[in-house]
């Protein structure tokens, strides 16, 4: 399976495809735990056991395209796939809450990978790099103010104030460690775009199935394993394919030419189309309230000032040196 990502516009394409399929991460939790008349929240499953079986069949669909060449290992990628486990965890939690809180915390990540790539790694920056980011944090730390719980919480043990809390922490949370896996990928970038996905969604099931069987015994983690339905399962199928496995091959192929400060970047295109699909679905739950509209709204203006205006004779600059360095740090294909 590949795909020319020798230009740094094609990967670009790459990247904004990727972000096109992941913001359909909402309309899959929604299907599979919200009340919809369609049947498939019966059993209610967790956001452990999607993030389960997402990454499960995901993973298979992305093995089956490796070649054996290609089944490589070297001990970073240890660190890429605990990481990316967490990740998923954190990530699905939040997003059981308000939809637009938990993609948009998510989607900090472009100022963790800045810090670390940069400040870190020694990556190359740019004034407009930089600003991008910081309208990025300032759009999400609107978005954690206006939507923090305050204490008239509706439940007298604060149950429900206490949820929200953890659900918008969780959120910025997997940010932080998306960061680490967008770095685990571009470190890892000689390796094949297929393999290193597979074995992140298959590690992180691994991982998560294994922290399910310690806490809670073999026989619980049985019941845990066996719930879901037939038809269930075929969500969850399609879910791993179309969510996980397609669009993190795509993204991984972007990373072999694109910087993660501009990947990251690019796909803050994910949140603000992911809480659309929410809202359609599930209105009385995902509408937009005036704090999500002002942090999206930075963050859109993060995502304009990066690329507008565009000056051309800077980008065929940069086109040219970018396809130098390409030559001089050729990837295996």
């Amino acid at each position: 399976m590949s795909v020319g990502t020798r230009s740094p516009s094609s990967a670009r394409l790459c990247l904004i495809l990727a972000a096109v399929l992941w913001s359909l991460g909402s309309v899959f939790m929604r299907l599979l735990r919200e009340p919809l008349g369609l049947g498939l929240n019966d059993p209610l499953l967790t956001p452990l056991q999607i993030a389960f079986y997402r990454g499960l069949f995901g993973g298979l669909v992305m093995l089956a395209l490796v070649r054996r060449t290609e089944m490589t290992f070297r001990p970073l990628m240890l660190g890429m796939v605990a990481a990316f486990a967490v990740m998923s965890g954190m990530y699905l939690s939040a997003l059981d809450g308000p939809a637009a809180n938990a993609i948009f915390l998510q989607n900090t990540a472009p100022v963790w990978v800045y810090l670390f790539a940069v400040l870190a790694l020694g990556e190359r920056s740019d004034r407009r790099g930089w600003l991008a980011v910081l309208l990025a944090a300032l759009g999400a730390a609107v978005i954690v103010t206006g939507n923090w719980p305050r204490n008239e919480s509706s439940d007298a043990d604060g149950t429900q104030h206490n949820k929200q809390m953890l659900q918008l922490l969780l959120g910025l949370g997997s940010g932080v460690v998306y960061a680490l896996v967008v770095l685990f990928l571009r470190a890892l970038r000689a390796h094949s775009a297929a393999w290193l996905v597979a074995i992140n969604l298959l590690g992180s099931a691994a991982a998560l199935g294994l922290f399910v069987l310690l806490s809670d015994g073999s026989a619980a983690f049985i019941e845990w394993v066996t719930a879901p339905s037939a038809r269930q399962i075929a969500v969850l199928v399609t879910f791993g394919a179309f969510q996980m496995a397609i669009p993190y091959w795509l993204f991984a192929r972007g990373l072999r030419t694109v910087s993660p400060q501009e990947a990251a970047l690019i796909t803050l295109i994910e949140p603000l189309i992911n809480p659309v699909w929410a809202y359609l679905i599930t209105p009385h739950k995902d509408t937009p309230n005036e704090w999500m509209f002002l942090g999206g709204g930075l963050i859109l203006l993060a995502l304009v000032w990066r690329y507008l205006p565009v000056r051309m004779k800077n980008d065929f600059t940069a086109e040219h040196a970018e396809n130098a360095e390409l030559k001089q740090d050729k990837p295996r294909e």
